[in-house]
């Protein structure tokens, strides 16, 4: 009788933790991945999905007026096999880390940054970003799982949006890379 309770212990023991383990096995920010072709150019996007889960995200869980990677874990990387324009701006084929500095009022900052594998925090720091321009940002409806996107491209323009919450960063993109 004692052998058995000492095995049923052992056994629950096992058992709970081994459910426990299941349950701690997934990661909070899944990793989501879009890779986009525009005209000639392929633009990829690889980032971790952080959930919104009731909280007030801007102004509360991200700050006003400081650096901030939109992503979880790992920085989000984004990279051009061919040199685009972003926002205007020209952008050199490469890979890059994206950081926003999201402002209460008017245009936030988006920050491309020479230290493409880098993790969300800290910042690497202004001497390795290698663009920054301004966008304006838009209400749109609620995205519970940050996400990047691109909900238009018509020939070699697209609009790449980042959206989480209420929140949408669209940033206007432009291939002008013609073939040899």
């Amino acid at each position: 009788m004692h052998r058995t309770l000492q095995l049923l212990v052992i056994l629950g023991a096992l058992g709970g933790s081994a459910c426990g383990a299941r349950a701690q096995g997934y990661p909070f920010s899944q990793r989501g991945g879009v890779t986009q072709h525009v005209a000639h150019t392929t633009i990829a996007v690889e980032y971790g999905r952080p959930v919104a889960r009731g909280r007030v995200l801007f102004g509360q869980l991200v700050p006003w007026d400081s650096v901030w990677h939109p992503g979880a874990d790992s920085a989000t990387r984004i990279s051009f096999d061919h040199p685009v324009l972003l926002e205007g701006h020209e952008v050199k084929a490469g890979e890059y880390s994206v950081w926003l500095v999201p402002h209460a009022s008017g245009p936030w900052t988006v920050i491309l940054s020479r230290a493409a594998h880098a993790f969300h925090k800290p910042y690497p720091g202004a001497a390795n970003d290698a663009y920054r321009f301004d966008v304006t940002p838009e209400r749109g409806a609620h995205m519970e799982s940050l996400a990047y996107y691109f909900p238009s491209v018509v020939r070699d323009q697209a609009v790449l949006r980042i959206h989480w919450g209420e929140t949408i960063v669209p940033i206007r993109v432009s291939a002008p890379y013609q073939p040899g």
